[in-house]
C-alpha cells in the first residue's frame, strides 16, 4: 500500500501575497481618495491679526509677511521673527511673541518660501533659497538705519543664522529658540540624510508625481498634526496652532517645500562649524527637551564663541514661547538690554 505524499499550501508566500494585495489596495485608495475627496484649496485667514504685505524677491520669489509698527516706530530697534520649517510650517508659530511685543517696537514676521501666503511653487526648496528669503526682507522692506533683532525658531535658526553671518551690519543680536543644528552624531534620521547622500533619492522618492500629494495628506491631517505638535508640548497642544497648520497645509502647493524638508535637504550638515561657530553677533540659545533635535554641541559651542550664550526653560519641549512666554520673555528682554 503507498502513501501518497500530501502537499503543504504555500502557506507564507500566500500570507505575504495577500498582504502586499491589501496594503496596495489600500495605498491606491488614498492615492485615489487624496485626489477626488480631500480640499487643497482650504480657505486661509492670516496668521497673525497685523498688516499683511508682499514684495517680490529676486531669489525667493513672492514673499509675504506681517507688520506691526508702533507709532513712534523710528525710535525702536525692529524686531524680525522667522518660523521654523516643517510639514504644516507657518508665522502662527510666533504667534505669542508677536502679540507680546506689539506696540513697542516694529515687528516683522515672515512667511518662509513655500508656506503661509508666500509663493508655493514646484521649485528646489534650499538653505539658500530660505536664507536669501530672509535677507532680502531685511534689504528691501525694513527701512531703517538700526540693525534689527532677529527671533527665529527651530529649523528656521539655520537660515537666520547664516543671514547674520552674512549681513552682520544687519543684525543687532540673534535669538534661537531650540536651534536645530546642534545634535552632533546624535542627530535624528532626517536630519543626517543630507550627510549621508541620502536626501536627493528620498526626494525624488517622496515627491514621485502619482503619490506626493497623498503621501503629503497622510502627514496633514488633523491626527498627524496633533501627534507630532503634541511631542512639542509639556501640556495639551495649542489649539489654535492645529487649526492653522491643518488649514495651511491643504492649500495648494502645500506639499512642495514639505517634502524637501522629510527628505533632509534642508538641514546644513556643516551648520555649526561653518556658521554657528563664526557667529559674530550676539547670539542667544534658548532650549529645553525637544523631541525633534538635541543640543549636545551646545555646551562646546559656548565655550569656543564668546559671542553665543543660552538660557534653559524648563520643562518646555521646543515650543518655550507658547507654554512660559513670561519667561521667554524675560530672557530676551535681558539679553539685548
Amino acid at each position: 500500500m503507498s502513501v501518497q505524499p500530501t502537499e503543504r499550501p504555500a502557506t507564507l508566500p500566500t500570507a505575504l501575497l495577500g498582504a502586499l494585495t491589501l496594503g496596495t489596495a489600500a495605498a491606491l485608495s488614498w492615492i485615489a481618495y487624496s485626489r477626488f475627496f480631500i480640499n487643497h484649496h482650504y480657505p486661509l485667514p492670516s496668521a497673525l491679526e497685523a498688516e499683511r504685505r508682499t514684495f517680490v524677491s529676486p531669489t525667493a520669489g513672492l514673499l509675504s509677511y506681517y507688520r506691526a509698527l508702533p507709532r513712534d516706530s523710528n525710535s525702536h530697534r525692529p524686531l524680525v521673527l522667522i518660523h521654523s520649517v516643517n510639514a504644516a510650517a507657518s508665522a502662527y508659530e510666533m504667534r505669542p511673541i508677536f502679540e507680546h511685543y506689539r506696540g513697542t517696537r516694529p515687528i516683522y514676521a515672515l512667511d518662509l518660501p513655500g508656506f503661509g501666503f508666500s509663493e508655493r511653487s514646484d521649485r528646489r526648496y534650499t538653505p539658500q533659497l530660505f536664507s536669501a528669503a530672509i535677507a532680502d526682507l531685511l534689504r528691501t522692506q525694513i527701512r531703517t538705519d538700526q540693525p534689527v533683532d532677529i527671533v527665529a525658531l527651530s529649523l528656521g535658526c539655520e537660515f537666520a543664522a547664516q543671514v547674520a553671518l552674512d549681513l552682520p551690519e544687519r543684525v543687532h543680536a540673534l535669538a534661537l529658540i531650540s536651534p536645530t543644528g546642534l545634535a552632533g552624531r546624535r542627530a535624528n534620521s532626517i536630519q543626517q540624510a543630507q550627510r549621508r547622500g541620502a536626501s536627493e533619492w528620498l526626494y525624488r522618492t517622496f515627491s514621485f508625481p502619482l503619490w506626493s500629494q497623498a503621501l503629503y495628506d497622510l502627514l496633514a491631517t488633523r491626527a498627524s498634526i496633533r501627534f507630532f505638535l503634541k511631542q512639542s508640548f509639556e501640556g495639551a497642544p495649542d489649539e489654535g496652532l492645529i487649526a492653522y497648520a491643518y488649514a495651511t497645509s491643504h492649500r495648494r502647493g502645500a506639499r512642495y517645500a514639505p517634502l524637501h524638508f522629510i527628505s533632509g535637504k534642508l538641514f546644513s550638515a556643516d551648520i555649526l562649524e561653518r556658521v554657528y561657530l563664526r557667529l559674530r553677533v550676539p547670539t542667544l540659545a534658548i532650549y529645553d527637551q525637544d523631541a525633534f533635535t538635541r543640543f549636545d554641541a551646545l555646551p562646546s559651542l559656548l565655550a569656543q564663541n564668546a559671542c553665543w550664550r543660552a538660557v534653559q526653560i524648563a520643562p518646555t519641549r521646543g515650543l518655550p514661547h507658547f507654554e512660559r512666554m513670561a519667561e521667554v520673555a524675560q530672557a530676551l528682554d535681558e539679553f539685548w538690554a
